[in-house]
Parts: C-alpha cells; structure tokens; sequence
C-alpha cells in the first residue's frame, strides 16, 4: 500500500507543468508516517522538471517520467531498481501494472472535484491563487493547491498539451475529472496533499523555488546506461 502512494505521489506532481525550454525546480517534503507496524521517516527533496515543445522530463531521486510527443510515448525510469518501462500515448496505467497490482487499477479510478478558496498567497515571486480538490479512490485524497498565472510562459497551452495526453491517463481520470483539475487556472507553484492510509494520514508538500530558461544537459531526456527495460512498472521499495 505505501508503494502504491508513493507512485501516486509522483504521479500527482505530474499536474505541475511548465512550457518549452522551461527549467522549474522545487522543493519536496514528506512527512514520517507510520502504517501497519511499519515507518517512514521524513524525507526532503527537490524535484526538477525540463519542458521542451515536444517533449518533458520530471526528474526526482527515485523517478524519472520522460515524455516525447513526437514519438507518442512516455519512458518511467525507476532509479532505485535500476529499470524503465516505455509506454505509449494515450496512456493505460492498467496496463502498466505488476500482474499483483492488476486487481487494485480499478480502484485507482479517481474522481476529482476542485473548488476556487478564494485567496491569494505571495510565494516567492508569484501570486498565487488558492484551490482545494478532493479525490476519491480507494485512499481518500486532499489537495490544497496555489496557482499563478504570472509565469513567463503560457502555461494554458502545456495544460492543453500534455495534461490531456499524460496526466489523464497516470491519474486514469475521465472526461469530467479533467475538467474538474483544468478548473485550477495557472500553474502550480505549492501543492499540500493528504493521503488517508487505513486511518494513518500522509502528506507531502511541493513548493516551486526557481523557473527559468536553459538548455537541458542531453542526458536529461534519455535512459541512464545500465538500466534494464521492463514490460510493467518496478514498485519503489
């Protein structure tokens, strides 16, 4: 179950997007929790993400997500096992599965329904508009979510582009559901999420601390050497 969140996790930060030649970096934090006689401790990290016209990267410790619009297709790099998996677009996360996880993708079916705070918050340098959105699935989710619309790019186009053809299908959300998360106007510069594990609350933060322009590092968009593909997602440990 705490693989499962952990995926989901690293999915949900997916919604954050930027546009092309677009370097953002955050800062990431997960609170310790504790589960079924099990602990976490408190992590923190930086997640960075590099966004060209056709093609994103999302790069943590423990994940990569590579997509290339071009190619329709969308690499998972898993850092911890040293694999990937390649899939195409549009996405069927069902698909991409560990045969024991199989049964669990139909309850991963989220709904999701946002609605404005009507507050605003200074983060940084950007002024954020405040959300809350709730998911439904089989761990109750709460998100709190501050948007700006005063990035220096056009962040409605990357919605349209690469929400509709990505985030749809690792969130395996329907049609209303993406309406429901394209009500958040801007782009995302500070996330809290609640995850409710069998009672044990999980939260995480995001919080973005830099956008600019540069020219991602080649490696950045391909497959570290060394790693072995594999037909179905590898579960972090």
């Amino acid at each position: 179950m705490k693989k499962t969140a952990a995926l989901l996790i690293s999915l949900l930060a997916l919604a954050a997007f930027a546009v092309a030649d677009t370097y953002v970096k955050a800062k990431t934090h997960t609170d310790a929790f504790s589960m079924m006689g099990q602990s976490q401790p408190a992590k923190d990290d930086f997640q960075e993400q590099w966004i060209g016209t056709d093609r994103f990267a999302s790069i943590t410790p423990e994940m990569s997500v590579l997509v290339d619009l071009k190619k329709s297709q969308v690499v998972f790099v898993n850092h911890q096992s040293r694999t990937y998996t390649v899939a195409s677009l549009p996405l069927d996360m069902a698909k991409l599965l560990p045969p024991q996880y199989a049964q669990m993708a139909s309850l991963m079916k989220m709904t999701v329904a946002v609605r404005p705070l009507g507050t605003t918050k200074q983060i940084g340098s950007w002024n954020c508009q405040g959300y809350e959105a709730t998911i439904t699935m089989m761990m109750p989710i709460k998100m709190t979510v501050w948007a700006s619309t005063n990035v220096p790019f056009d962040y409605s186009l990357v919605l349209d582009k690469y929400m509709t053809h990505v985030l749809q299908g690792t969130m395996m959300l329907d049609a209303a559901s993406l309406a429901e998360m394209k009500k958040i106007k801007g782009f995302w510069i500070a996330s809290e999420t609640t995850i409710d594990m069998m009672g044990s609350p999980m939260r995480s933060t995001m919080e973005v601390v830099e956008i600019a322009q540069k020219t991602p590092p080649a490696a950045v968009f391909q497959v570290p050497q060394g790693y072995t593909q594999s037909d179905t997602l590898v579960m972090s440990r």
